[in-house]
This record gives structure tokens, C-alpha cells and sequence, in this order.
């Protein structure tokens, strides 16, 4: 068994248990620093009320935790599907280096998880979208992008 296949199975058997203990969706991730897992994640998106508490965002939330850091870089995510498209940019931002995932996300589409419809609505124009998005104020929301652009103190990210 590899190492890779190890993790992963650690991923697969808390979706398991996730769904089993009615804690929330057949979704687990476990994320990996040197061949040590340093965060873990499932679901609980109806446990927490929370629609981000997807497995992949739980487990980035616990690893920053655990490394003291929000810069996952060197890090390796294991999830038990292919992530959605927040779990994906979620894992971007991170600086995840490596994405392993069991199912794909037509898998997730048999059971009534489908992503196609978010990927299908990014790639709209705004105007054209499900949700109807609206600009306001934009020279006035421009002060805050100013303040970080002359900010001496800023953390870059």
C-alpha cells in the first residue's frame, strides 16, 4: 500500500463515518505536511448550519490551526471527491501544493451533488447568472483596495 493510498483511505473512512453518524455529507479530507497529517475534515455543512463547512474547508481550517499558518505550501489534500469549485479555489488560496480525490464530481452528480451547474454559471457573464450580481459603489469600495495598496504592515497572501 502506498503512502498516497494510505491518506486517501484515511479521507474515505471519515466521509463514511460522517454519513453513518448523521453528522453531515459522504465527504472527507485529510491534509498531509511531510507524511504527517496535520489537518482533517468532513462535512457538517447541516450539523453547523454552515453551507462552507464543506470537507475540504473544514480540513484546511484544522491545518492552519495545527501549523499556526494560512499558507499550506508543501501541503498535500486527500479528499474523498473531486472538490467543487469553492473546495478547489479554498485549496488555491491555501497554496495546497498536490490534490488527490476518490470520486469525481459526476459520481457526486449521481447523488444528487452536482457541481456542473456552479462551473456552468462562472462561466457565464454576471449578467446571465442564476444570482443576480449588481455593482455599487465602486469608487467608494476602491479607499479599502488603496489602503492595502499604501499599507506598509500588509501580509501578503
Amino acid at each position: 500500500m502506498s503512502v498516497h493510498e494510505e491518506f486517501m483511505r484515511r479521507a474515505i473512512a471519515l466521509a463514511t463515518e460522517n454519513v453513518r453518524s448523521n453528522a453531515g455529507g459522504p465527504f472527507g479530507a485529510v491534509i498531509v505536511k511531510d507524511e504527517k497529517v496535520v489537518g482533517e475534515g468532513a462535512n457538517t455543512v447541516t450539523a453547523t448550519n454552515d453551507s462552507t463547512a464543506h470537507a475540504e474547508v473544514t480540513a484546511i481550517r484544522d491545518a492552519c490551526r495545527n501549523l499556526n499558518t494560512f499558507d499550506l505550501s508543501g501541503c498535500v489534500l486527500y479528499t474523498s471527491c473531486e472538490p467543487c469549485p469553492m473546495c478547489w479555489a479554498a485549496s488555491y488560496w491555501a497554496h495546497i501544493g498536490t490534490i488527490y480525490y476518490g470520486n469525481r464530481a459526476e459520481d457526486a452528480a449521481r447523488i444528487n451533488f452536482a457541481d456542473a451547474f456552479l462551473y456552468e454559471q462562472l462561466a457565464l457573464p454576471r449578467e446571465k447568472r442564476v444570482i443576480p450580481e449588481r455593482e455599487l459603489l465602486r469608487t467608494e469600495a476602491w479607499e479599502s483596495f488603496q489602503a492595502w495598496q499604501e499599507s506598509t504592515t500588509k501580509m501578503e497572501y
